[in-house]
């Protein structure tokens, strides 16, 4: 099978069929029944031709959204056409004008109207009204987000496969489609430091980007920001080289200084206008980190493979990632509950298709405004034939890296290379990058090792280690494996040992479970829910069951795995003093736990001498 893909798609790129989506074929060559499959990559929008049809029509309104400054609106589009069938459907396109005369020309099988770039969002005629086959008439209701740029309406006949123009809409648009949205806050390089990431229509040539910030009820202050893009020749490979490829518009960052420990903080995002006025956001507010080692009550969020999903019911392909919703809404009900968020990995899935990140940047807002959103690297970020990833697939769909790292702020030194460590009140946190070389002499391997010997154990007693792939313990991995990634406990299980890694976390496989506290493949603790004493050996977690769709458990039954859930969820930390650690495992559906355990230890024990674990010693006085 990988022989004859290799084959199709040497052929493929040899006759220049550019918009020929790679990622819908490796894809369907290793999902079940295209589970998995990104929705947009089901359209071929390549091969649209016009079918205008003089009494088909397709109206959108209102006309005009975000009047009152919303980000986010919900429009009516309504369908009349003669010949109606099952399988008709509506794209929406952004920007409208989407039969652009800029696609490849040498194509002799693409037919007019050129269609080079593939719609945002799109629904079946009949979604709202099963007896639009019959009447040819329906009315649907989509949900757009400001996106910087205007909005219209297709309609399809010919499903997915052939599509059909039968009909364009009016244009709409925001009233200001250049707005700053989206905030997301990250740690900077030290503990007083917090980063706002945010997205706008604005270059620094014709306004100035600031965050005008400060003490909440204090006085403010302005920070200027840097700003970044990218461009389509940035992407590796289609599809977002190609039709998936979407201006991102201006990615600006400013970093926000010497910030008092845990203290409430305002902000808001401005532009300053060549002209002198400014633009400003809505106003927001977080609280800043605890001094390192500092004793108070903090909590942390960690899963896995979230992605996003349309609360309109747009682009619903096989279910794609059911459960993103579910955990958002969550995390938002708990959010006061909540000091900082880890997503370790596969962030949006949006495998090429670019305007997928503002739906998801926009989709986690309530969240990533409030609190630190840290990131981590998975293969839906950065893997890409040819660019050096550890592993040699597609499943960025041509992104290798470059939205993520563009789109998220990490306290990495190198931000193409996705670690970095960071530090809340009693947690030290090593986030490693899975995608790229951890074996021991790699120079990640090194700042491993690095960044746990750093944890000053005495005033950060929970030390935490993270990465997308398992590299570790998991009886799911793949189809018959008992185990994770085997190179990676060959590699790193000794520097787990060695600093006495509390919790060891992992996504990547769509599911939940818990290992006991482990080493080489045993036990070395026979409790099950409050563990308290030496620490010698580290709890493995896989918590991948942030949204998208579920895995199955392998069939082998291993001594090692304390709790399993196929279902969506995500994890807790509570740490209420340098002595007293509660996790628990969350289901998305409703924020009740259904897994837990304690830590209960004083300082001793983790300097405790145990099995590959000990300092040298002497008997010599």
């Amino acid at each position: 099978m990988e022989s004859f893909l290799s084959l199709q798609i040497l052929i493929i790129l040899l006759v220049g069929c550019l918009c020929v989506d790679l990622a819908r074929l490796d894809a369907a060559a290793h999902s079940k029944n295209g589970i998995g499959v990104q929705p947009l990559s089901k359209i071929a929008i390549h091969r649209a031709v016009y079918s205008l049809h003089d009494n088909a029509s397709i109206t959108a309104y209102p006309h005009v959204l975000g009047a009152k400054g919303e980000n986010s609106q919900w429009i009516t589009v309504e369908i009349e056409c003669p010949n109606p069938t099952e399988n008709d459907w509506v794209a929406v396109f952004s920007p409208a004008k989407f039969n652009s005369s800029t696609c490849p020309s040498d194509d002799d099988r693409q037919n007019e109207p050129h269609i080079c770039s593939a719609p945002i969002k799109y629904k079946f005629a009949n979604d709202s009204d099963a007896g639009y086959t019959k009447t040819g008439k329906a009315s649907l209701k989509f949900q757009l987000i400001n996106q910087r740029a205007d909005f219209s309406f297709a309609l399809f006949s010919g499903g997915l496969s052939n599509p059909k123009l039968v009909a364009v809409s009016n244009f709409i648009k925001f009233a200001n489609p250049k707005a700053p949205l989206y905030p997301r806050l990250s740690h900077g390089k030290s503990w007083d430091e917090m980063t706002v990431t945010w997205t706008s229509g604005y270059d620094i040539t014709e306004a100035v980007p600031m965050v005008e910030w400060g003490l909440k009820g204090e006085f403010q202050t302005r920070s200027p920001a840097g700003t970044l893009t990218f461009h389509q020749n940035s992407m590796c490979g289609i599809p977002a080289r190609t039709v998936g490829w979407r201006d991102p518009g201006f990615i600006h960052t400013s970093f926000l200084r010497d910030l008092w420990p845990n203290s409430m903080y305002s902000y808001k995002l401005g532009h300053r206008l060549i002209n002198g006025s400014y633009i400003w956001s809505k106003p927001y507010s977080f609280k800043s980190s605890p001094y390192p080692g500092q004793e108070s009550l903090q909590r942390v969020v960690i899963f896995g493979d979230m992605g996003k999903a349309e609360r309109d019911g747009s682009n619903e392909f096989n279910n794609y990632q059911p459960g993103s919703l579910n955990t958002t809404d969550q995390l938002i009900k708990d959010l006061d509950a909540i000091d900082i968020v880890f997503h370790i990995g596969d962030i949006t899935y949006a495998n090429g298709y670019i305007s997928q990140w503002d739906q998801f940047t926009s989709q986690i807002e309530p969240i990533a405004s409030t609190v630190p959103y840290m990131i981590a690297s998975g293969n839906h970020e950065r893997d890409s034939p040819g660019t050096g990833s550890f592993y040699d697939g597609n499943d960025s769909g041509g992104e290798c890296g470059v939205l993520a790292e563009t789109m998220f702020y990490v306290p990495a030194e190198n931000r193409a290379k996705f670690w970095y460590s960071t530090d809340y009140g009693m947690f030290h946190f090593c986030i490693a990058d899975s995608e790229h070389d951890w074996r021991e002499g790699s120079e990640q391997y090194k700042f491993i090792e690095k960044c746990l010997a750093s944890a000053d154990r005495q005033k950060q007693p929970w030390l935490i280690f993270a990465a997308h792939r398992v590299l570790g313990y998991s009886s799911s991995y793949w189809k018959s494996g008992s185990y994770g990634e085997p190179m990676g406990r060959e590699s790193l299980q000794k520097l787990w040992q060695k600093y006495k890694v509390d919790v060891a976390f992992f996504g990547h496989i769509h599911n939940y479970e818990r290992t006991c506290p482990i080493y080489q493949n045993h036990c070395v603790s026979t409790e099950r829910s409050h563990y308290s004493g030496t620490v010698n050996g580290t709890i493995h977690v896989v918590v991948g069951g942030g949204g998208s769709h579920l895995s199955e458990f392998g069939p082998v039954q291993t001594t090692w795995s304390i709790y399993k859930d196929s279902d969506f969820g995500f994890v807790k930390l509570t740490a209420f003093n340098h002595s007293s650690l509660l996790f628990e495992y969350k289901k998305s559906s409703d924020g009740k736990v259904y897994d837990s355990f304690t830590i209960s230890r004083d300082y001793r024990d983790v300097l405790a001498c145990v099995h590959d674990g000990c300092e040298p010693i002497t008997l010599a006085s």
